[in-house]
């Protein structure tokens, strides 16, 4: 399961990338959205690293 923690990501930026495109947005108009995919990929991955040292 760890090992495929980094697709997380990665998947969602690339649904990220297709919204803004399919709506017409620019990569720089959905800035904000990749700064919160992110933030939350960063806190799944040390969610992750602490449950790893707990147990």
């Amino acid at each position: 399961m760890l090992r495929f923690l980094f697709l997380i990501p990665i998947a969602l930026f690339l649904i990220w990338i297709i919204y803004l495109k399919t709506h017409g947005y620019s990569l720089d108009d959905g800035k904000k959205g990749f700064i919160k995919i992110l933030v939350i990929s960063v806190g799944i991955a040390a969610t992750y690293f602490v449950l790893t040292l707990l147990f």
